[in-house]
């Protein structure tokens, strides 16, 4: 008998889902799902599933992630990504001129803070598991970590913010990233 972690019951039929072969796609990417269902590596992160039809547990898979960041949906117009931060990390204070952004927690406490102005932000609160927290497009903010446990966290960036099958292990790996981008 298979392991099967997912059981979705519909009224005529129990679907499971179970490992599979590979058929070639390489070890990093073990397929457990199919047809735009949850796709996880070896490591149990999840890959980029866009712009294909994608149904997942938002807040199971939020919390699984132990990656600084890891683009889980990438569309034409959207962009869903998973974010885990270290006690005492943040996100670092950014602006994207014409990207609104939503953040939702699911585990952790933070402390968000936006801005008309990178040496003003004038709203600041403390945000915990379960708060949303919006960012309109052009405001300064950063989020930071301010617990003991990781905080862990989806954003959706309407229109995308980031690459197609963005993965940072590390907020360093982003920045390099991010300083590369730039051109710097």
């Amino acid at each position: 008998m298979y392991y099967a972690p997912y059981m979705h019951q519909y009224p005529q039929f129990n679907y499971a889902t179970v490992p599979m072969y590979n058929y070639g796609i390489p070890s990093f990417y073990s397929p457990y799902a199919y047809g735009g269902g949850q796709v996880w590596n070896d490591e149990e992160r999840l890959i980029d599933s866009g712009p294909q039809p994608y149904v997942v547990n938002i807040e199971e898979a939020t919390k699984q992630n132990q990656l600084y960041r890891t683009a889980l949906w990438t569309g034409k117009h959207l962009q869903v990504t998973l974010m885990n931060l270290k006690p005492g990390e943040d996100i670092g204070l950014e602006m994207h001129p014409d990207v609104d952004q939503f953040l939702r927690i699911e585990q952790g406490h933070g402390n968000v803070q936006m801005g008309d102005h990178k040496n003003r932000l004038n709203f600041v609160k403390n945000v915990s598991d379960d708060d949303a927290i919006i960012i309109p497009a052009g405001k300064w903010h950063n989020l930071t970590n301010i617990g003991t446990v990781p905080l862990k966290l989806y954003s959706i960036y309407a229109p995308p913010n980031h690459p197609f099958g963005t993965v940072h292990l590390t907020k360093v790996d982003a920045e390099e990233e991010e300083h590369h981008h730039n051109g710097n």
